[in-house]
């Protein structure tokens, strides 16, 4: 049985709040909270993203920043995900998330494990930029839709429907443009999940990090005091080292 893995990418509106001079950040009070606008989904053994926004409720009729019942269906997700996988994920989304669910109410999610690209393109990369606009770009994965920026999620939190027929785009754009930026980063990611850990233990060795059996043995990892098989994965190019094969021999 394969994890279940998620790839989530939700939108939020800005704070509404007061201030005494266009260049101070410090707010006098705060008139609105931030809420979430909309959320994408991908999962693994999906084809289709599936987007949900405030519009999609009955409550949004009577209450246009209320975002429970968006809320309550990203915590389904969640719930049901093994991986979830989000650009600043860890930073941002997942944290953003939780602060939701807090202020609703909600009891935590399953707890699942988290793989977020940008730690990933930080760590292994010296790109010029990590956003995911420009890592799809440099890996040849597409780009995010093009919008008018601030504008967009003014008229989204105003109620503009072709606005928000737009954030939908630009928000299942988004997931596309992670999954396909993830696939690409993978194999470098050192601390990925072991996928072999998910179901069934399989009497042949899979790669850890997407679970497949074709595989080439490529010479011996040296670690302090043991040697290991070392092999690459022939689909993801993944490197990774099988049981220890021998041990240093002891000091006298």
């Amino acid at each position: 049985m394969s994890p279940r893995i998620a790839y989530v990418d939700i939108e939020t509106a800005p704070i509404l709040a007061t201030i005494w001079k266009l260049y101070e950040a410090n707010s006098v009070w705060v008139e609105r909270d931030t809420f979430l606008l909309s959320f994408a989904v991908l999962w693994n053994d999906g084809k289709k993203v599936k987007t949900h926004a405030l519009p999609d409720y009955a409550r949004y009729k009577e209450n246009k920043y209320s975002d429970i019942d968006l809320v309550r269906d990203l915590w389904s997700i969640l719930n049901e995900a093994d991986i979830v996988v989000a650009h600043n994920g860890d930073s941002f989304d997942i944290k953003k998330i939780n602060a939701r669910l807090a202020v609703h109410g909600f009891s935590p999610p399953a707890p699942f494990k988290t793989i977020d690209t940008l730690k990933i393109a930080r760590k292994h990369f010296k790109f010029d930029s990590n956003k995911l606009d420009n890592l799809g770009r440099y890996l040849g994965c597409g780009r995010k839709i093009p919008n008018t920026g601030a504008d967009l999620w003014r008229r989204c939190v105003d109620g503009d429907p072709k606005a928000w027929a737009l954030m939908r785009r630009y928000n299942a754009q988004d997931v596309l443009l992670l999954e396909r930026v993830y696939q690409k980063l993978k194999p470098w990611a050192t601390s990925h999940p072991d996928l072999r850990l998910y179901g069934e233990r399989l009497s042949i060795i899979t790669c850890p990090t997407c679970n497949y059996w074709k595989l080439q043995r490529r010479g011996i990892a040296v670690a302090r005091s043991h040697q290991y098989q070392r092999f690459q994965c022939q689909s993801c190019g993944a490197w990774f080292a099988g049981q220890n094969i021998k041990k240093a021999a002891r000091s006298a």
